[in-house]
C-alpha cells in the first residue's frame, strides 16, 4: 500500500485490504449466528457503506434482504454537525429484524437519526453493525452492536469511505498523513 493524494491532502496506508477482510470476516460469524433463526432486513447507508454492506452481505448464510437510506453530514474532513435524509426508506419495517449498516460511526449524529426514522416504523428489533468505530468520538447512548474495527479518532478514507467523493475505491484504510 503506497500513500496517496486525494485532492489536497495526503494519506497514508492504516489497515490493509487484507486485515479489513478478516475483520468483516470475524463480524459476519456473529451477524449469521445471532439472526440464524430470523431473516433480517439490512439497511446500508449511503454513500459509505456500499463496500461493507456487499462484503458483508457475500459472507452471510442467512436468508436476508437489503435496502438503503442516503443521509449526508460531512463537509471535507470533519462532520458538519447536521444529518439530512436525502432518500428514504420505502421497505416495511414493521415487526422486522433491521440491522443498520455504517461504514464509520464517530459523532453518532447519522445513528441518532436513522434510529428515530426507524423507530417511528417500529422494527421488532435493530441492530447497529460498522465497519469502523472511534470509541474516542462517540458519546451517544446507542449501542453499536457489531464493529469489524475500532480505531482511534483520526480521519480516514479508503474501502468505502471518501474525503470529498474521492477515496472510496481505495483496498484497505488510509489515514490522513501525520505530517
Amino acid at each position: 500500500m503506497a500513500n496517496v493524494t486525494l485532492h489536497d491532502k495526503h494519506f497514508e496506508p492504516y489497515v490493509d485490504e487484507a486485515d479489513v477482510a478478516k475483520a468483516i470476516d470475524t463480524l459476519a460469524a456473529k451477524v449469521a449466528k445471532d439472526y440464524s433463526d430470523k431473516t433480517p432486513l439490512f439497511i446500508g447507508v449511503l454513500n459509505g457503506s456500499y463496500f461493507f454492506a456487499s462484503e458483508l452481505l457475500k459472507r452471510l448464510v442467512i436468508q436476508c434482504e437489503i435496502s438503503f437510506v442516503k443521509v449526508a453530514s460531512y463537509h471535507g474532513t470533519v462532520s458538519s454537525g447536521t444529518v439530512s435524509q436525502l432518500i428514504g426508506l420505502n421497505e416495511r419495517i414493521a415487526g422486522r429484524h433491521v440491522v443498520v449498516l455504517e461504514d464509520i460511526v464517530d459523532t453518532g449524529n447519522t445513528i441518532v437519526h436513522i434510529m428515530a426514522a426507524l423507530n417511528e416504523k417500529q422494527p421488532a428489533t435493530v441492530a447497529i453493525a460498522a465497519l469502523l468505530l472511534k470509541p474516542e468520538a462517540y458519546k451517544k447512548d446507542i449501542p453499536i452492536n457489531y464493529v469489524a474495527l475500532e480505531i482511534p479518532n483520526v480521519f480516514v478514507v479508503g474501502s468505502g469511505l471518501d474525503h470529498d467523493g474521492l477515496g472510496r475505491n481505495l483496498p484497505g484504510i488510509f489515514r490522513l498523513a501525520q505530517s
